[in-house]
């Protein structure tokens, strides 16, 4: 496969829009359906390209092999450039590198960029709130459930649910401090209710 990289850090830093690339055109009288389906996939990457969160949502990719294949063409496409935004396979690909990771959100080849830049930034920008600390490998797997809670209040089966990333982060408190995550991860919930119920039933 190919790839198609034009700079437009603009974009994600807020100062400009990206250049649109050539796989955008439209043949004459050909018309684009609208779609609330705009994202095919959300993945973050480790800084060797290892997987470390991924969700997709349509069926582009429709086996975990094909999955991979795709994550590796992306970042050895992409680990290497100053870029902030790829064409590859027919699909759009914004990005950002923060510390020893990479964050990708996947469109088709006729999405709006910008679209997906709010998608990317808003995640970044929630996870960092979540994490209150640098968006980086060791905090984000210490906190994989906070993670894909985020992704889930910003997209739901590839519908772009909220750009917000304040609205995101109260949502997403909301839900923890229903649960009792506040403070800590789902596993140290489980582990803890697991040692209530031994303790009951050794009384």
């Amino acid at each position: 496969m190919s790839l198609s990289v034009h700079s437009s850090r603009g974009a994600l830093g807020g100062a400009g829009s990206p250049e649109l690339g050539p796989s955008r055109a439209l043949l004459p009288g050909q018309l684009q359906e609208p779609s609330l389906y705009t994202i095919k996939a959300v993945f973050i990457l480790d800084n060797d390209g290892r997987r470390l969160l991924a969700k997709y949502y349509d069926d582009t990719f429709s086996s975990c092999k094909e999955q991979m294949i795709f994550e590796k063409n992306v970042f050895n496409k992409t680990s290497q450039t100053d870029s902030e935004i790829a064409f590859l396979g027919g699909m759009t690909i914004v990005y950002k590198s923060s510390v020893d990771l990479f964050l990708y959100v996947v469109g088709s080849s006729q999405e709006n960029e910008l679209m997906l830049v709010s998608v990317l930034t808003c995640l970044f920008e929630s996870l960092s709130h979540i994490l209150r600390r640098n968006v980086e490998k060791r905090w984000l797997l210490d906190n994989l459930d906070g993670a894909f809670l985020v992704l889930d209040e910003i997209v739901d089966g590839g519908v772009i649910l909220e750009s917000d990333p304040q609205q995101v982060v109260q949502k997403v408190n909301f839900r923890t401090d229903d649960s009792g995550l506040a403070e800590q991860s789902v596993a140290q919930v489980l582990q803890s209710a697991k040692e209530q119920i031994k303790w009951s039933l050794l009384k």
